[in-house]
């Protein structure tokens, strides 16, 4: 497969021309990629109005993804994230309804930041059993039921699968009930770049839905802030010719060439060996994971290149066991107080695997610990997102905010998850939650203020 990116900017590199444009590195640098750094020269094309060797590039990645249309971010899935919100609200307004989404309440930051901003509805969609702040199991019933009570259909239903614990949605159940409502479904794929390649395709768009966002970063040989935005073949073909204006409406001017080359570079990786290297290591992970199984770990979610265990089985919080790791130079994705995440790729190799099994056999098992995670319940809102994050209000500690209504939540990121929503009234079982989660200050405001 060609990568008309890397080859334009390799060229550009080695054609000796004297750089009287930016970047102010002009080529040279401590780094040693300078060389490779470009902006928008004659030939570069240009990101969000491309046509040249950014489309040709964009398009390889459609093709290999079996998107309709796949656009480029060099702004991690946060910048796709936005444009899913904006493309939904456009579709809300062709089909004559309020700029709705219905969400799963574990959706990221930036989502409900957008909807905010946008001055997007939220109508937020509880689990069944309180699973804890990064998981929201949302079943085909639970969302039959909820669209078929609607007094008004959202335009869109947004979930986020992978979660942080590895757990996967059913998303082909979830695609056919919005079919039959016409309701959008929107996938926040970020952990799951790589469920494309595997022997049973697992993307979201293979499996219904009609735009997802990845971060190839996260799971792929991608520079940090290498992202997708995937349309599906089966959108409105004027809703895709929107789609480049919305990453615009929200992007730097000024995106990454390292991080574009990276993305250009990664279809080629794709296109080659990488289903099989794929297939080879996902086997040996899910080896690794039966022994911890067998040996009295409780090993959680069932995405393939995700292990997360459940650390109070073996008598430590996430975060100790997560520090015992540090200490054997093992540095995770994610702890809490429960769980610690490990992400794997097909450039881990064998020998590291061995080296996490032999120093996760070493330590010493305790009495499990009580489960103790505080359950969340539904909040009472009191204005809109938007009304909310467009307050000044003051930050105070969670202890200090009982009754008050959230302006803006202090989420640490990861997982970037809030426990409660711009324009909710903070409870007591949302302090409990906090604290438990270690959220230690908010920004709030009074309901007479507002």
């Amino acid at each position: 497969m060609d990568t008309p990116i890397c080859d334009f900017v390799r060229a550009y590199a080695r054609s000796g021309v004297q750089r009287l444009h930016m970047p102010g590195h002009k080529g040279v640098g401590p780094l040693g990629v300078e060389s490779l750094d470009i902006t928008e020269v004659e030939g570069a094309d240009e990101l969000y109005r491309s046509s040249g060797i950014i489309r040709r590039s964009q398009e390889n990645a459609a093709g290999l993804f079996g998107a309709g249309r796949t656009l480029y971010s060099t702004e991690g899935s946060s910048l796709s994230i936005r444009a899913m919100v904006y493309l939904a609200a456009l579709y809300a307004r062709d089909k004559g309804r309020t700029p709705r989404i219905a969400a799963a309440r574990n959706a990221h930051r930036v989502f409900m930041t957008a909807a905010a901003l946008l001055d997007v509805e939220v109508d937020w969609l509880f689990p069944e059993r309180w699973e804890g702040l990064v998981s929201c199991t949302i079943t085909e019933k639970g969302l039959e039921e909820y669209l078929t009570r609607a007094e008004e259909l959202p335009a869109a239903v947004y979930i986020t699968s992978p979660d942080y614990l590895g757990n996967l949605a059913d998303i082909r159940a979830l695609a056919r009930v919005c079919r039959k409502f016409d309701v959008l479904l929107l996938v926040d794929n970020a952990h799951g770049a790589y469920l494309r390649f595997l022997p049973e395709d697992m993307h979201p768009l293979t499996l219904g839905a009609d735009m997802c966002c990845d971060s190839a970063h996260k799971t792929l040989a991608v520079l940090t802030g290498g992202a997708y935005l995937h349309l599906s073949r089966n959108l409105p073909e004027w809703l895709v010719q929107h789609a480049q204006s919305a990453m615009e409406l929200f992007a730097s001017t000024s995106p990454s060439y390292l991080i574009l080359q990276s993305l250009d570079a990664a279809n080629r990786c794709l296109a080659g060996d990488y289903p099989q290297r794929l297939a080879r290591f996902v086997r040996i992970l899910d080896g690794l994971k039966e022994r911890l199984v067998r040996a009295g770990f409780a090993v959680v979610g069932i995405e393939p290149l995700k292990l997360t265990i459940a650390a109070g089985s073996l008598g430590y919080t996430g975060t100790q066991l997560a520090g015992l790791l540090a200490d054997r130079k093992l540095v995770c994705e994610f702890s809490d107080p429960d769980y610690v995440v490990l992400m794997f790729t097909p450039e881990n190799d064998v020998q590291g695997l061995e080296q996490l099994e032999r120093v996760l056999l070493d330590i010493p098992k305790r009495e499990p610990l009580p489960a103790c995670l505080p359950t969340m319940c539904r909040p009472e809102r009191y204005c809109t997102p938007r009304r909310a994050l467009l307050c000044v209000g003051e930050e105070r500690d969670v202890k200090d905010c009982l009754g008050m209504v959230l302006v803006s939540p202090m989420v640490s990121c990861p997982p970037a998850v809030p426990i409660a929503v711009c324009g909710e009234v903070i409870d007591r079982p949302a302090i409990d939650l906090m604290t438990y989660y270690g959220v230690e200050r908010c920004r709030v405001i009074g309901k007479e203020e507002i």
